[in-house]
This record gives C-alpha cells, sequence and structure tokens, in this order.
C-alpha cells in the first residue's frame, strides 16, 4: 500500500510503503500524484519512505515504477530514498546513475533528515 505524506512543500511528493506494493497503488495513488505535481511544477522532488513493514512490489508494480522514471526523466529535482531494505538501497544505487538529478539514500531512522534534505532548495547559497 501506498499513501502520500501530508505538509510537504508545493514541489515535494512524499509517499510511504507498507506490506506489498501492487501496480494498483502506482495507477491510483502514485502516478496520479505525480501527474498534479507536475501540473504546477517543472521540477518535483520525491521522498520515497520505503519503511519495515515493505513486503516487496509487484511485477505491475515495478513496470509501473520504470515506465513513471522513464516518462518523467527530466521531471525530478532531487530524489530521497528511505529504506533498511538493503534490495531497495542497492536497486538504487545500481540505477540510480541514470537519472538525471540527484539520489540520496537514507536509511529509515533518517527520516527527519531526509525530510529536510528534500524540501532544501537546490542554490548555491544552500
Amino acid at each position: 500500500m501506498l499513501k502520500l505524506i501530508e505538509g510537504l512543500p508545493v514541489n515535494v511528493l512524499g509517499v510511504t510503503a507498507e506490506g506489498k506494493i501492487t501496480r494498483e497503488d502506482y495507477e491510483n495513488v502514485l502516478i496520479p500524484a505525480i501527474e498534479e505535481k507536475i501540473k504546477v511544477n517543472k521540477k518535483i522532488n520525491l521522498l520515497y519512505h520505503l519503511g519495515k513493514k515493505v513486503e516487496g512490489f509487484s511485477l505491475g508494480a515495478m513496470l509501473d515504477d520504470a515506465e513513471t522514471g522513464i516518462k518523467h526523466l527530466t521531471a525530478w529535482d532531487k530524489i530521497a530514498i528511505v529504506s533498511d531494505h538493503e534490495m531497495i538501497r542497492g536497486m538504487t544505487k545500481f540505477f540510480g546513475h541514470l537519472i538525471p538529478c540527484e539520489i540520496r539514500i537514507f536509511n529509515n531512522a533518517e527520516i527527519a533528515e531526509a525530510t529536510k534534505w528534500i524540501i532544501k532548495k537546490n542554490n548555491f547559497m544552500n
């Protein structure tokens, strides 16, 4: 299940994952939220929190994830992945270089630090 994180700036999309993540989660929650953010912002930041209760992704969810990432390849400004799952962390490191934005990986205990980082504006003064 995917759930949107409330209270973030207009250019930041936050989502938290629990249990099994399915194609329906992407099609009903994440993809519409991305589309709405992109209508208002040229570039968006993503905070993706995959907690200890994540059981994995369905094949459909993985395909939607890849398709969405490619479709909006230039829309990402920063991405923060928050997870203790070694597979998620490894996949992010492996595929992260394909996305032309800054990506950082945080442990679950660092969710507050990840949130601060994703909210902070990218400019030379920061």
